[in-house]
């Protein structure tokens, strides 16, 4: 693997750590030349599915995007990368097992699918996420959800 810092590609493995029910595995790498350590993520290569946009258009399934919007959702929240890692893992495989058949999945399901995890996980960042997936026209909308999460939490 090319080190990121001095593009050398001999390196090591320090550690291994399987992830996300044992479909990832997480190395942790040290290049032999400049001694950086970085990490990198083995998967399977179950080939590419689509999502479906709200407005029909469709483009292929993005964990990248998946990760960016749920690192917003708990930033500056309780959690680390690698919780955030594993939770988009999590929603990754459960998209694929969903959309297995038709190789097509709703974006509406996968932000479903996250804001389910993020209730449960932490009531902020579901807000946080749903004030954008949900499109809030007013701020009764916002104070609805608010509300809403407050009486599940009782």
């Amino acid at each position: 693997m090319r080190c990121p810092h001095c593009g050398t590609i001999e390196d090591r493995v320090v550690e291994s750590r399987s992830l996300a029910n044992g479909d990832v595995v997480r190395r942790r790498r040290e290049c032999v030349s400049c001694n950086y350590r970085f990490t990198s993520y083995e998967r399977i290569d179950e080939g590419l599915f689509m999502v479906v946009k709200r407005d029909g258009r469709r483009e292929p399934f993005d964990a990248h995007k998946l990760e960016r919007g749920v690192s917003r959702a708990l930033e500056k929240r309780p959690f680390s990368q690698l919780q955030i890692e594993n939770l988009v893992n999590e929603i990754e495989d459960e998209t694929a097992i969903i959309s297995k058949g038709s190789r097509e999945i709703s974006s509406s399901v996968i932000g479903d699918l996250l804001l389910k995890r993020l209730s449960v996980l932490d009531k902020v960042a579901y807000i946080r996420f749903a004030s954008v997936y949900k499109h809030f026209m007013d701020l009764d909308e916002f104070i609805k959800e608010i509300n809403k999460v407050g009486q599940e939490t009782e």
